[in-house]
């Protein structure tokens, strides 16, 4: 599992710009079963996304795809970790 980090690199009005072709791209990753959740951050300096399901690699390729990367809207940190432990009801993301 994921949790990536997106870091604006411009002004709020860009990003903003940018927004829908962005969502768009989220609502695909969504499709593709690939994103669990997102949002943006507090206060609104980038956004947060949890995924599972692919490799490391994939989820570089699906980022490198986002029009936020393709336009230098934000950096993104990817950090991997293994879901020991969750909360009743989310059993399924549990991995190891």
């Amino acid at each position: 599992m994921f949790v990536v980090t997106l870091t604006y690199l411009t002004d709020l009005d860009r990003a903003d710009a940018v927004l829908p072709d962005h969502l768009a791209w989220v609502d695909r990753q969504y499709a593709d079963g690939v994103f669990l959740a997102s949002g943006r951050r507090v206060p609104r300096t980038g956004g947060v996304i949890l995924a599972a399901g692919l490799d490391r690699a994939e989820l570089d390729r699906r980022l490198a795809t986002d029009p936020f990367a393709e336009q230098g809207i934000a950096a993104y940190e990817v950090v991997e970790f293994i879901a020991g432990r969750v909360a009743e009801g989310l059993e399924p993301m549990r991995e190891g």
